[in-house]
């Protein structure tokens, strides 16, 4: 019998373990490394997405590892109000990537850092209404958890009153078209103000927007779109907040996506990426949003607020990533793997789309390209076949979208590892339809 099929653990699974969206894999994970995971079996599994999109530089890295270590040891959490040399160095590193935004506060977690985000634009503003993109994610937590289009809202009773959807811009199903069939993005967004505006009590605080929207089914927002929605945040006197959660520290090829559109954020967010898997985020604001904050009374108390350990891993997670030259090796690494599943997709009927920016990319798979119809239950049949062969990926399912895998591996993965993960989907795609 295999090992994943130990008894004593799936009925110890089944009787203490809470549900907590979708199903677990039939697979006991005993040890993770570099770019694969470890079966009880001792097969090695693909990791396509970084874990939870967090393992940036992939697992048990030696310099992350001698970092917990010697933290662990010596100076692992304080009192909130305490500061550390790691947290203050952490803050100036930041601030230094992402100039005018020169003030930051560290955090655990995404939803936290979005929740505290959404707090401070809401607080700074005097106004409390958010709006977001209809198939955003931006945490389970209160106003992050209000401002989440894409799944969960059902069966909670009501959201905060203020929060409102616009239509995320995506290019593969568009709304709004040009002569030519392709997005018309700017009319589209216009339309959605239109109805924005129609609906605002005049109290709008804040569009809170990831530049590659992920659990919407990755739909990168196209050249020119952050720009203009600044400007449309700039004309109703709002902030603008990005969460760059998955995109951030140079997954996308910059070290946050935003830059390459020429745009500042008046607030931006990170989490997973920084700490590479491990817990910590960061809110980064300009120096004149924290000065009014701090004024009004601002306050955001938590307890792993400003902790030494998570804040000594992010710092030499970005050591990491500029010594080793990771931002440049996502671009071209990016554009090996999208190489890969474009020749898949000439192959493979069911692939309609293949998109996305770096080592962040979407397959969306669908019943014919014509209709561009879901195809729910080949997703998750090529999910199975994938994982059986030895292929870690992660689907997005949504009503109105085909299944969409979200493909976003460490970023230290070498060019044989993308061309054994194309391989082994291209197995399961064969399976899958038989």
């Amino acid at each position: 019998m295999s090992r994943n099929e130990d008894p004593a653990f799936w009925s110890a699974v089944d009787a203490h373990v809470m549900r907590y969206g979708g199903s677990f894999d039939r697979k006991i994970i005993e040890r993770a490394e570099g770019c694969h995971v470890y079966g009880a079996d001792g097969e090695a599994i693909l990791d396509f997405t970084s874990g939870q999109m967090s393992a940036l530089l992939g697992h048990a890295h030696p310099r992350i590892v001698e970092t917990v270590r010697d933290y662990a040891g010596r100076l692992d959490h304080l009192f909130s109000g305490m500061l550390s040399r790691p947290v203050v160095d952490l803050c100036t590193r930041l601030a230094a990537l992402a100039p005018g935004l020169d003030k930051v506060m560290l955090l655990s977690t995404g939803g936290e850092s979005n929740e505290a985000a959404i707090r401070l634009a809401k607080l700074v503003t005097g106004r409390h209404e958010i709006v977001a993109f209809s198939k955003s994610w931006h945490g389970m937590t209160g106003a992050a958890n209000a401002a989440t289009f894409s799944a969960g809202r059902r069966g909670y009773g009501p959201a905060p009153v203020g929060n409102y959807a616009i239509p995320a811009p995506n290019a593969y199903r568009p709304r709004f078209t040009h002569a030519d069939g392709s997005l018309d993005w700017q009319r589209e967004l216009d339309d959605a103000f239109d109805l924005v505006d129609a609906q605002s009590t005049g109290s709008l605080a804040a569009f809170i927007a990831e530049p590659i929207l992920s659990s919407g089914g990755i739909i990168p927002l196209p050249d020119g779109y952050l720009k203009a929605l600044k400007t449309k945040c700039e004309e109703r006197g709002m902030l603008l907040i990005l969460d760059e959660a998955q995109t951030g520290v140079g997954r996308t090829g910059t070290m946050f996506a935003y830059q390459r559109d020429g745009v500042t954020p008046d607030i931006l967010t990170l989490s997973k990426t920084l700490g590479a898997g491990l817990p910590l985020a960061a809110v980064l604001t300009t120096t004149e949003i924290e000065e009014e904050a701090h004024r009004r009374g601002f306050l955001f108390y938590t307890t792993h607020v400003s902790d030494p350990m998570p804040a000594a891993v992010g710092l030499t997670v970005l050591d990491v990533v500029a010594e080793e030259g990771l931002m440049a090796r996502a671009e071209t690494a990016g554009a090996r793997l999208r190489d890969g599943l474009l020749a898949l997709q000439q192959k493979h009927d069911c692939i309609g789309d293949v998109r996305g920016r770096g080592l962040m990319v979407g397959l969306e798979v669908v019943t014919d390209r014509q209709s561009k119809a879901p195809a729910h239950d080949l997703s998750a049949r090529i999910t199975e076949e994938a994982l059986a062969r030895g292929l870690s990926m992660n689907i997005v399912k949504l009503p109105a979208m085909g299944g969409v895998f979200r493909i976003a591996p460490p970023l230290i993965i070498t060019d044989a590892e993308i061309d054994a993960g194309v391989e082994i989907l291209d197995a399961a795609l064969c399976a899958a339809t038989g």
